[in-house]
């Protein structure tokens, strides 16, 4: 029985969000498929790792039992030794447990997790791991950077502009004046966040320094887009390595003085109330259409681009690519990528006919084809160089 370990929670404005999608869209269906050992790693909001059976339990982090075990329980230690091996003191003195990890899913959203921190430590520990590598999850992670990428490969974006933190302090009148250039309304966003924190719609150039100044409470790089006239928003989960497969193209639905924030996604119902019956617990089901309500030319055109962002920033596993769609245009934008979708947006893949169970099974199945890919990948390179010394 392989040995998997779910590692969620984390120094991220996304740790609640992270500690759902661990515990109902992992954990639960790899214990449902009897296949695996799993072992829940969790991550502090101070960064302190713990390892428990009893961290699979939603219950224990809806109250202050979480508080009292931390304070009770011995931090995670990790062993890179062929491998990775989870290594705690146990309650009698001078010994210690071990546990040697098969695979690694990440459940960790945001900062420190899937913005490539996590993989890179996975990869120095040379150990299977479900999702994108450390470069595209950095890329991915970076709106900005993301822009660059998909603009080098002819994939249309609308207009944006970004700036640091430090531009704003030091001459916010030329960030102002960069931002003329583009029309109302705007988005300003933190670069480097996701589950829609810190973001702004922007319909006057009265709210806009304000606006600006929350995203850089957030983080040091801001981008600023402008917005589609006509909208309708879409988004497309995708898993799979070389030869990636969508779900269906997805439409929020949301009205056009509104955007897709952090409770239209994620808190029961969204802003205006009214989440569909036998929806999944602990997230918002009934915030979209399945499958997006589009011409054919129109829907394909986005699933297309949604594959091929996948493919030029180099995804891999699973990730989740929005696009912003001109319905009189019928013009197509990428908009953003998440490379750890929360939720693993299993709504979605089950519509597709893909169940959870199935779509762990996968996304692990993808973890290790990559992993035994890399190891035929000669690291080593013999030569005289040291002895010049």
């Amino acid at each position: 029985m392989k040995t998997i370990a779910v590692i969620f929670g984390g120094r991220s404005t996304e740790h609640d969000v992270s500690i759902v999608t661990a515990i109902a869209s992992i954990i639960n269906p790899l214990l449902a498929t009897g296949q695996y050992e799993v072992e829940p790693v969790y991550i502090s909001k101070d960064g302190s790792w713990y390892w428990d059976k009893k961290l699979m339990n939603i219950k224990t982090f809806q109250s202050d039992e979480i508080n009292d075990f931390m304070q009770k329980a011995s931090k995670v230690h990790l062993l890179f030794d062929n491998g990775l091996t989870l290594v705690k003191s146990s309650q009698f003195a001078g010994r210690k447990q071990y546990k040697k990890i098969d695979v690694v899913f990440p459940a960790m959203h945001g900062t420190h997790g899937e913005d490539g921190d996590l993989m890179g430590i996975l990869e120095m520990a040379n150990v299977p791991y479900v999702g994108c590598g450390v470069a595209a999850s950095a890329v991915a992670m970076d709106k900005v950077l993301a822009k660059q990428v998909t603009a080098s490969a002819n994939i249309s974006s609308t207009p944006w502009v970004w700036f640091t933190d430090e531009d704003m302090t030091r001459d916010i009148k030329s960030v102002l004046e960069k931002i003329k250039s583009l029309k109302y309304p705007l988005f300003v966003k933190p670069a480097h966040l996701g589950s829609s924190i810190g973001i702004s719609k922007v319909d006057t150039p009265e709210q806009l320094v304000n606006a600006l100044e929350v995203a850089a409470h957030y983080d040091n790089r801001i981008i600023v887009e402008q917005g589609v006239q006509n909208l309708i928003e879409v988004t497309l989960p995708i898993i799979g390595n070389s030869e990636p497969q969508p779900a269906l193209l997805e439409q929020p639905l949301v009205s056009t003085d509104d955007f897709f924030d952090f409770d239209t996604k994620y808190i029961g119902g969204g802003k205006k109330g009214g989440g569909k019956k036998g929806g999944q617990k602990g997230v918002n089901s009934g915030y979209s259409k399945i499958p997006a309500d589009l011409p054919k030319n129109l829907y394909d055109e986005a699933v297309e681009m949604g594959l091929s962002v996948y493919k030029t920033l180099g995804c891999s596993g699973i990730s989740r690519v929005d696009m912003l769609i001109d319905s009189k245009q019928k013009k197509v934008y990428f908009n953003e990528v998440n490379p750890l979708p929360g939720d693993l947006y299993r709504h979605n893949w089950a519509q597709a006919g893909v169940s959870a169970v199935d779509l762990v099974n996968k996304l692990i199945a993808f973890a290790e084809q990559r992993w035994q890919e890399n190891q035929k990948k000669n690291i080593a390179f013999s030569t005289n160089f040291l002895k010049q010394f």
